[in-house]
């Protein structure tokens, strides 16, 4: 039917043939499909051999771009270009005729001639598609310039008459007519527009220039509290400006516009009102719209709250972790200074023991013993303060109570002295067994010792911290410590467990200590608990199982060194292996010390070895390696190896991985001949020596 009714057209004059299809266009139901026949038709009758519909588009940051929408070429031509040229926005307004061009089609005029008559881009564009004669219309929709339409003569010069630009004005008004009928893109970008701000996250109002709510996207309902009807025509000023800010302000437009800080034309942060008169901290995007000879405010809200509190928890995690490295960092020096502390405590310990036992006077030995007794209180200090930040998870294990209660005074004594705090102590008589980790039930008591050294330091007067342990009948052991300080303040008893909570002063605590200390007695299926202590102060209770046994389960008798006669001592200090030799000579052991390992076949030699001693840490080579060489060499030597150390954090996950039938003992530094005694004893209790 549409090519018949092209044909038709075809055959009558320019005029009649232009009226046939404004009709054509206004009865198509989709223009953009009849154009085309429609610029075969027009090309044809003027007795072009091409048409074409141009598009003007504003491209944003751009300008305006001309671009094709349709055309139609004669093919039976040749050298007629398939396809117009496309002009940019730059070429334009690198073209003085171009952009006088584009000018005088926003104004309507009849854009006809010549190419020959041209010059600059578009005659050099003209010529290359052998286009001799031009005409072009302007295309307009909605009451703007939408585009242009054109044909042209590619055979010959030729003028346009009247009739004939007559039939291009009208099939342009045609084509304008059917646009603005259409589903058109304006249309489909206003329904776009609407469908966004609807399902903004952020909140959307708009206001008029006289401050009157016109528009309230959903977000800004759920973010404010009002609904759409009962606030559009309401002032903004009245509405969502906190009631501090509304002085002075005549309506929300005034208050937008500001007195020397506007708001529009920005992106600030701000705060605002919902309708509980909760006032809350937003970021404000505010943008001027004109609409005919309207001026419109269009706000972009955005709640801020969640925002706010995640920065204020990410910088609170950036100061724990701060605080963590900084106690990461001193535990690791921590180690490192105790572990070279212990070398020279070990010679301590193991000469003033022999001067105590050669000394040839009363006075003499009283002094040797002064100066063990000195010496091995420093041992168990650096020990306790190893086994506190040694980075191991917890070996559950028979223990004595009251020893780690002992530990951890004796750690955190110099606190007290210093601050003049009185300790007083009531321990269980004899042993007390529980099942936990020594080194981290120490930790527990230093922890609340420090806390209670702290509770004390700002009050006058007696300062007094009791400290003792107890054995219910109902089998649960365990220890308090009480101070007689201000107490824990009511309104926060439920949250002194609580990670990274502190009532102490900033820098002086972190919130830690009470919350670790809870997680370690947990895990030894027990409980710690708070409670007023009278007339004042504060007690903490911690309580756990105790293991089946008497008092003396760990009392340890002098072992008898029978079935070792030969020690090799293998340990880069000099006066730790002369000390060790010492002490193992009093109890009727020989040794022969080696500055160094080298092999097994030259270390070992033909000498009888019935136990082997070896420091862990050495210059080219560990205790662990020697232990294992050595073993491969000699397997009987495997239960009668002895590592030889400072500190076990290192070794203790490599040594744990070993099957528990092949693994080394250990002698701690700094040793006393108790020390050495027990493991000589450990080693006749695996093996009976043949002699």
């Amino acid at each position: 039917m549409i090519m018949a009714s092209v044909a038709e057209f075809a055959r009558g004059g320019s005029a009649v043939a232009a009226l046939r299809m404004m009709r054509l266009l206004r009865q198509a139901p989709d223009w953009q499909q009849t154009v085309p026949e429609v610029l075969e038709t027009l090309g044809r009758k003027l007795d072009c051999h091409r048409a074409v519909l141009f598009r003007l588009r504003e491209l944003p940051g751009k300008g305006f771009a001309q671009s094709i929408a349709s055309y139609w070429v004669d093919a039976t031509v040749a050298g007629v270009a398939a396809s117009p040229t496309t002009i940019s926005q730059d070429v334009m307004e690198s073209d003085p005729f171009l952009a006088r061009l584009s000018t005088e089609l926003r104004q309507g005029k009849i854009f006809a001639g010549l190419t020959s008559n041209l010059n600059g881009f578009l005659r050099d564009d003209f010529e290359q598609q052998h286009i001799k004669s031009f005409l072009s219309v302007s295309v307009f929709a909605h009451g703007h310039l939408w585009g242009s339409l054109a044909v042209n003569d590619c055979c010959r010069e030729r003028g346009w008459a009247e009739n004939e630009i007559a039939a291009m004005e009208m099939v342009a008004l045609a084509i304008g007519d059917a646009i603005e009928r259409s589903f058109t893109e304006a249309h489909v970008s206003d329904i776009v527009r609407r469908t966004m701000i609807q399902a903004s996250l952020d909140a959307i109002i708009v206001m008029d220039e006289t401050g009157s709510i016109i528009e309230f996207n959903p977000a800004a309902e759920k973010m404010f509290g009002y609904t759409r009807n009962e606030i559009l025509g309401h002032d903004l000023l009245d509405t969502v400006v906190p009631a501090k800010f509304r002085q002075g302000y005549s309506n929300g437009a005034e208050y937008m516009a500001g007195r020397g800080a506007p708001m529009i034309g920005q992106r600030m942060e701000t705060i605002t009102q919902n309708s509980a008169g909760e006032v809350f901290p937003i970021e404000l995007t505010a943008t001027e719209i004109k609409v005919a000879d309207r001026r419109l405010i269009f706000g972009s809200v955005r709640d801020l709250r969640e925002k706010h509190r995640a920065e204020e928890e990410i910088n609170r995690q950036r100061e724990r972790l701060h605080q963590n490295e900084k106690m990461a960092a001193m535990g690791s020096l921590l180690a490192g200074v105790s572990h070279e502390l212990n070398n020279p405590l070990a010679v301590v310990v193991a000469q003033s023991t022999l001067l105590h036992e050669f000394a040839p006077d009363p006075q003499t030995k009283l002094r040797a013993e002064k100066v063990r007794a000195a010496a091995e209180r420093c041992g168990r200090i650096v020990k306790s303060f190893l086994g506190m930040v040694r980075l191991h998870p917890p070996s559950q294990g028979e223990m004595d109570l009251n020893n780690a209660v002992r530990a951890a005074l004796e750690v955190t004594a110099y606190g007290a002295r210093s601050s003049g705090i009185q300790i007083e102590t009531d321990f269980v008589k004899g042993s007390l067994s529980v099942l936990a980790d020594p080194d981290h039930i120490t930790q527990v008591v230093a922890n609340l010792l420090v806390n209670s050294q702290h509770a004390l330091a700002a009050i006058n007067g007696e300062k007094r911290i009791k400290v003792r342990t107890f054995r219910r009948d109902d089998g649960k052991c365990g220890f308090t410590v009480e101070d007689n300080g201000p107490g824990v303040p009511m309104h926060v008893r439920h949250r002194i467990f609580e990670s990274y909570f502190t009532t102490k002063p900033v820098g002086v605590g972190t919130g830690i200590g009470l919350s670790i200390s809870k997680s370690i007695i947990e895990r030894c299926k027990g409980r710690v608990w708070h409670e007023p202590a009278l007339p004042n102060g504060a007690r903490f209770v911690v309580e756990l199982p105790a293991m089946n046994g008497g008092a003396d389960s760990f009392a340890v008798g002098p072992a008898q060194a029978t079935g070792i006669g030969h020690a090799l001592i293998i340990d880069d200090e000099p006066d730790v292996a002369g000390a060790l030799a010492d002490l193992l000579l009093l109890m009727g052991v020989k040794s022969r010390t080696v500055p160094a390992w080298t092999s097994a076949e030259e270390v070992l030699g033909g000498e009888e070895i019935d136990i082997v001693f070896s420091d862990l840490r050495m210059p080219g080579a560990d205790g662990l390696m020697i232990f294992e060489e050595l073993t491969q060499k000699r397997p009987e030597l495997a239960n009668r190896f002895v590592l030889v150390t400072g500190d076990m954090i290192g070794a203790r996950a490599q040594v744990e991985q070993l099957p528990a039938e092949h693994r080394p003992h250990i002698l701690e530094k700094p040793f006393s001949t108790l020390d050495v005694r027990s493991v000589l004893a450990a080693v006749n209790e695996k093996l009976a020596v043949p002699r």
